[in-house]
């Protein structure tokens, strides 16, 4: 089993910044790709960064340039530094590790809530 713990979400003014962590605990014995989700009210949930077990990222084009995602030196900790936030940001992002040879499951964590205000 792995259990995935966020923090860093909180309310923040447009053009500030916010980083967001994701810790994975348990059953971890491999670096899996692992991304960033975020779904506002009444949308799907979207695909905000990812990166893959070497260090490969991909971005959404609304953040490209604004969003960075990266690893922690412990490796099973990610990041996503989020700069000139906007309110269009604003959504419950949600970290998610993919299945790799630890494991064959996908694993999500609770949230955490970015409101921008105007």
């Amino acid at each position: 089993q792995v259990h995935l713990e966020e923090s860093g979400g909180g309310l923040v003014q447009a053009g500030g910044s916010l980083r967001l962590s994701c810790a994975a605990f348990g059953s971890i014995f491999s670096i899996n790709a692992m991304g960033w989700y975020r779904q506002a009210p009444g949308k799907q949930r979207e695909l905000v960064a990812a990166i893959t077990s070497d260090g490969g990222t991909n971005y959404a084009d609304s953040v490209k340039g604004r969003f960075t995602i990266y690893r922690g030196s412990a490796k099973n900790t990610v990041y996503l530094q989020m700069n000139t936030l906007k309110p269009e940001d604003t959504a419950v992002y949600y970290c998610k590790r993919e299945p790799g040879s630890d494991s064959l499951y996908t694993y999500w964590g609770q949230g955490t809530q970015v409101t921008v205000s105007s």
